[in-house]
């Protein structure tokens, strides 16, 4: 008898799933209608201990194997996919359709925008296609990409490496068109007399894209001037300062946060 009531219950939540929104879980029978929520958990374990009923568990997978279903991403999805949240498990690149279609299910599925990924918290960003007479088209994959979580759409981001101990090269999670962001840290030394100093290049680097210097353990400063990546170059390599300025730092030893693309 248990069995057939819980039964009927799932069935009354799916079909009733139309018609209201749930207030998560404080009160189930609570619906919020016409409001800018639509699910609500903020109450949910608001009393309980501080380690108890707290967090959100993201499903895992990997995007450099993600094939998109795409039989009903215009009817029951209808933005195509735009804005669904991910937790990526993997590094590598996302799929791409065989061009010789030798491969029927990535044919199909058409991933979109080949993107490097590693592992973090990716969303979908598709914006919207057009017709030749300007009207959106539904349940098109092929102009979304996976980007980070809180890139935008625009990919561009700034890195949250802040470490002392990275002494190996580690991935920064982020990826800025198709590029990761690597991270690796370091230590200097200056006599204060000019603003040139030198700094190990990591092997495979082929573009900077940002430089933090430590002293003491507080940030000294967060950019620099210039970052020769040159393989001749094999001294003075970074000019201090910012921007067209440069900046003699004062006599020490600092420590470095350097983040970089890879071929």
């Amino acid at each position: 008898m248990k069995k057939y009531i819980f039964t009927i219950a799932i069935i009354f939540s799916i079909g009733n799933h139309a018609k209201a929104q749930i207030n998560l879980p404080a009160d189930p029978s609570y619906t919020i209608l016409s409001e800018h929520a639509f699910i609500d958990a903020s109450d949910y374990g608001r009393t309980a201990p501080n380690n108890e009923q707290k967090g959100f568990n993201f499903p895992q997978t990997d995007l450099t194997q993600w094939v998109f279903k795409v039989d009903f991403a215009g009817t029951l999805f209808l933005t195509a996919y735009d804005g669904m949240i991910v937790y990526n498990t993997a590094t590598g690149s996302t799929l791409a359709p065989d061009p010789f279609g030798g491969n029927e299910i990535l044919q199909k599925a058409n991933n979109g925008i080949v993107t490097t990924v590693a592992p973090g918290f990716y969303y979908f960003y598709n914006p919207t296609t057009l017709d030749e007479f300007g009207s959106p088209i539904t349940g098109i994959i092929e102009n979304g990409k996976w980007l980070p979580l809180g890139s935008g759409g625009s990919g561009v981001v700034t890195s949250p490496v802040k470490s002392y101990n990275n002494l190996t090269e580690t991935s920064t999670g982020i990826s800025i068109d198709g590029k990761i962001v690597y991270a690796i840290t370091g230590t200097f030394t200056t006599l204060g007399v000019n603003a040139l100093i030198t700094i190990a290049k990591p092997l495979g680097m082929t573009g900077y894209y940002k430089m933090t210097t430590y002293q003491n353990g507080r940030t000294f400063r967060s950019e620099i001037s210039s970052f020769n990546i040159d393989p001749l170059v094999l001294t003075n390599n970074v000019v201090t300062g910012s921007g067209l300025f440069s900046e003699v730092y004062p006599v020490g030893t600092y420590t470095y946060t350097l983040e970089y693309f890879k071929s």
